[in-house]
């Protein structure tokens, strides 16, 4: 069921496009073309889950990248469904909200809204539906367009996480979990606005934590915490390995020393 008032068939529209990556297609194109690499690689076995960055592509895209490459070759062509979760920077909220809309676009297109899952979540009371969260949000669309050149054909339920216990978040994954077709996608960033030195350490404890799968992370630590310490009571659960991709900052990056941001990806593949 749609929010009042909204079509049947209705799209949230790109905000991000032209801030955070590029707006035109031929440019986008080009640019993930150069992240992602030309060489096709076979992975062993795919990722349940991912971790990314979502800063500009400038600055945090190569690290994003680490984690969208294992989703490259035949073998992703399995999966169906991606269940996305970002912060709400702009919007205060508790618990978590969906969009309403059937759509969501970028440059290379619009990808379906997974309307079933949706529904199942807002059934079980674990997510609301709400669209102010989306409108401006940048930390779940810019994962989309790596979605749209590793995947191709897929359905997506975005959720904008706000202050969430980890077992809510942890629940909510377990009831859109499903098998090898569905893909968990977590945007965070890591620490912000410390000296390049400075968060290399607290950096350095926020991956301990991680691969250690606990949930206590502090929003000081990631901006999207509450969704990576969800993902962590299920990773726990499910006996999942955690592997980091990559870790830097935006002074590795295209920003200077002083005052930078971290950028952390991983991958958590089921045992066996």
């Amino acid at each position: 069921m749609l929010a009042p008032g909204k079509d049947q068939d209705s799209v949230r529209p790109t905000s991000a496009a032209g801030l955070y990556y590029p707006k035109d297609v031929a440019g986008l194109r080009r640019a993930l073309a150069t992240l992602l690499g030309s060489d096709v690689q076979q992975v062993p076995r795919l990722p349940k889950a991912l971790i990314a960055p979502h800063a500009g592509y400038a600055y945090s895209g190569e690290v994003a990248a680490s984690a969208f490459r294992l989703l490259a070759g035949a073998a992703a062509a399995s999966i169906r469904h991606v269940v996305l979760l970002g912060p709400s920077h702009r919007v205060k909220m508790r618990g978590l909200a969906m969009p309403s809309y059937s759509h969501f676009a970028t440059p290379f297109g619009e990808v379906r809204i997974n309307d079933a899952a949706r529904q199942r979540l807002r059934e079980l009371g674990l997510a609301g539906i709400a669209d102010p969260p989306h409108a401006l949000e940048h930390s779940l669309e810019v994962q989309v367009p790596f979605l749209q050149v590793v995947l191709g054909d897929f359905d997506l339920l975005p959720i904008a996480v706000g202050l969430a216990p980890p077992e809510q978040v942890g629940r909510a994954l377990e009831a859109v979990w499903g098998g090898p077709e569905t893909l968990i996608v977590v945007s965070s960033d890591l620490s912000h606005h410390h000296t390049h030195a400075e968060a290399l350490a607290l950096d350095l404890q926020t991956t301990r934590q991680v691969l250690e799968r606990r949930s206590d992370l502090s929003d000081a630590q990631a901006c999207g915490a509450d969704s990576i310490n969800g993902l962590m009571e299920v990773a726990r659960h499910r006996g999942l390995d955690v592997q980091l991709l990559d870790r830097r900052t935006s002074g590795d990056t295209a920003g200077d020393s002083q005052r930078v941001v971290g950028y952390g990806s991983f991958a958590l593949y089921a045992p066996g």
